[in-house]
């Protein structure tokens, strides 16, 4: 390291960058501020810049976090956020070494109406407004619902599953709420994740995103670090959910990536599955290339399936993909309610265009 950083040729201006793409520029100023001397003090000087404008963005959220969830909590509803200031402070053991951006709040599907109305009176407007008459179908088909504010853009996110409909991926929300456990949030006590589902549900996520940012890599290192999470317990429910392939591939990249140490039978499972492995060479090396992946490109969709280790799951996907309409056939034709069946086959025409293009 203090070879490296006194090297003249040392690029510290794509460290910052990348670290910054990354969502990694907290940590890297946690390590690189002990070699003070080494390491150019106009890095250090960003770096710090950086990790206090986290530092003030995290208790501005988590300000935030407690007032949308008061406002839900005086109506009854039950609001679990999982990420953000909840898992920097939770598994990093502090909310200023990890970069938040919004909050992301689990609820129930019958919910997500009175939620849109209650946090309107907080400033938050839906981002992508919905047609009224659309909205049980589009609960049906989506999974989150993403709030601007006067304070920021895409600012509170609403989620009532992991993914949306056509990824194929059948968590039990129900089971998630109840399994809920509570963590302490700049000394509030909030609803939060059971380690396990929290591990599976950051895969996931990843997964979606073609693991392109390491953050989630590292969120995954602290969850197994310091989560005390059951191996059982994941490892039942990935092959319940038909994902046992994501969460070898996530956790193999871990491995690789940042350096996380897994159980030796997980491991030894995980090396076993030739596909996993392919992936996780593939992927890895996408990570390292700077290579992204456009999640409406034939190219994802093909990525997506084929991460399912089961026929039936790449069935779903592939049915789901072709015929779950969403907001973009929904504003490419206007149909009463009385046709929306018709919207799959606007669908249809819809991605058959763009794998012809594609």
């Amino acid at each position: 390291m203090e070879a490296a950083a006194r090297e003249s040729s040392f690029e510290w201006e794509a460290v910052l960058r990348l670290a910054e793409d990354h969502g990694m520029s907290p940590l890297l100023y946690q390590n690189l501020s002990r070699w003070n001397g080494v390491v150019p003090a106009a890095v250090l000087t960003s770096l710090r810049e950086r990790y206090d404008t986290n530092v003030r963005k995290s208790l501005f959220l988590a300000r935030e976090l407690f007032r949308v969830l008061d406002c839900l909590e005086a109506l009854g509803v039950e609001a679990i956020p999982y990420k953000g200031v909840v898992l920097a402070e939770t598994f990093y053991g502090d909310m200023a070494l990890r970069q938040s951006g919004d909050m992301d709040l689990f609820v129930r599907a019958r919910d997500v109406a009175r939620i849109k109305h209650a946090v309107r009176e907080l400033g938050y407007t839906v981002r992508v407004p919905v047609p009224e008459n659309a909205d049980e179908e589009y609960i049906a088909s989506g999974y989150e619902c993403t709030f601007d504010s006067p304070l920021g853009k895409n600012l509170l996110e609403v989620q009532w599953a992991l993914q949306p409909r056509f990824y194929a991926v059948d968590y039990d929300m129900d089971g998630l709420f109840e399994r809920g456990g509570e963590a302490t949030v700049a000394g509030r006590r909030v609803k939060t994740l059971s380690p396990e589902d929290l591990l599976l549900v950051l895969a996931v996520h990843a997964a979606k995103h073609v693991w392109g940012r390491l953050i989630w890599l590292c969120d995954i290192a602290q969850v197994v670090k310091r989560g005390n999470v059951t191996w059982d317990v994941i490892e039942a429910r990935a092959r319940e959910v038909g994902i046992q392939r994501i969460l070898r591939v996530t956790l193999l990249l871990a491995n690789q990536l940042v350096g996380m140490e897994i159980p030796s039978q997980i491991e030894n499972a995980a090396r076993a599955d030739r596909a996993a492995r392919a992936f996780t060479d593939e992927i890895a090396f996408a990570v390292a290339a700077g290579v992204t992946y456009e999640e409406q490109q034939v190219s994802y969709f093909r990525l997506m399936m084929r991460l399912r280790e089961r026929r039936g799951d790449r069935l779903r996907f592939l049915a789901r993909l072709a015929f779950t309409p969403g907001p973009g056939e929904w504003e490419a034709v206007r149909l009463p309610k009385v046709l929306f069946p018709l919207y799959r086959l606007v669908r249809l025409a819809r991605l058959a265009g763009r794998f012809a293009r594609g």
